[in-house]
């Protein structure tokens, strides 16, 4: 009998350390397994690509995306790369990181985004202070809106200095991947599959890039937004489609109410799923 109470105490003194609780975020594995950040960091070594997928106003995403990049960096050498910046503005985003302009330069030459300054700025400067190449990955928005309204088609009529800018034409593309039929699904009537193509050509570009500035003995890490890795789909789909052999690790964040058992809809979304409180703080 005091075998049987001492353990419905002890069983009550857990529950309580974990109602009292604040912790801001969990991680788990692809399966729903907590693991550690130590242990997570420990697996992220030995990739050529880390895709770390964000919720784009996620204070806690950023945050992490900084202490990873920080923390592999007394490791690996890094190459980092973004959906965040458009191939077109490489050439501004190269000048700021050698000092050849300001940030007030950067931010004339290059189209920002609205939450730089308080996300993606730290990374930016990490790269420049440590002296790492930073890439410009995502296809110029005009291109993307451009097959958005009149599909893959529309690229063929540009010019072949905008060509370079993208994924070597024609791209290759599978409709029937479910993240992208998915979209159809999200969008309801508004749903096209010009819309799926557009949301193709920055996957197969943000890959293209990636593959194209990866290095031996080094790990790429590229900050994208969740959807477009998550699942193991989108920019990963064109990634192993160049190279089936390719070593990598995924991340993704997700909200949840309840970060103390991930839900299962977030089971399978990448190897690591980085559950946030869900009253978490917004950057914007």
């Amino acid at each position: 009998m005091k075998k049987v109470i001492l353990l419905i105490t002890l069983l009550f003194v857990c529950q309580l350390s974990i109602s009292q609780n604040k912790d801001a975020y969990v991680i788990y594995n692809t399966k729903g397994k907590k693991v550690s950040y130590k242990k997570m960091l420990k697996k992220l070594k030995n990739k050529e690509v880390v895709l770390f997928g964000e919720s784009h106003n996620n204070a806690i995403a950023h945050w992490l995306q900084f202490e990873i990049t920080s923390d592999l960096f007394k490791t690996n050498k890094l190459i980092l790369g973004a959906e965040m910046f458009e191939t077109d503005n490489q050439t501004p985003l190269n000048d700021y990181l050698s000092g050849k302009i300001n940030s007030k330069g950067l931010d004339t030459l290059a189209r920002l985004w609205p939450n730089y300054k308080t996300d993606y700025a730290p990374l930016v400067d990490f790269a420049k202070t440590n002296n790492l190449s930073f890439v410009a990955t995502n296809i110029p928005r005009r291109y993307a809106n451009l097959v958005y309204k009149k599909g893959f088609k529309a690229l063929d009529t540009l010019s072949n200095q905008e060509k370079e800018w993208m994924a070597p034409l024609p791209m290759a593309f599978d409709s029937e991947l479910p993240t992208y039929k998915n979209i159809l699904k999200m969008m309801g009537d508004h749903g096209t599959p010009e819309l799926v193509e557009s949301q193709a050509t920055k996957d197969a570009t943000m890959a293209h890039f990636i593959f194209k500035n990866m290095k031996p003995n080094h790990t790429f890490i590229h900050y994208n937004g969740s959807y477009h890795s998550d699942h193991y789909e989108g920019i990963l789909w064109y990634l192993k489609n160049t190279n089936s052999a390719i070593n990598y690790a995924t991340i993704t964040t997700v909200s949840q109410d309840n970060i103390y058992k991930l839900e299962e809809e977030h089971k399978g979304k990448a190897d690591f799923i980085i559950c946030v409180d869900s009253n978490m703080t917004n950057t914007y």
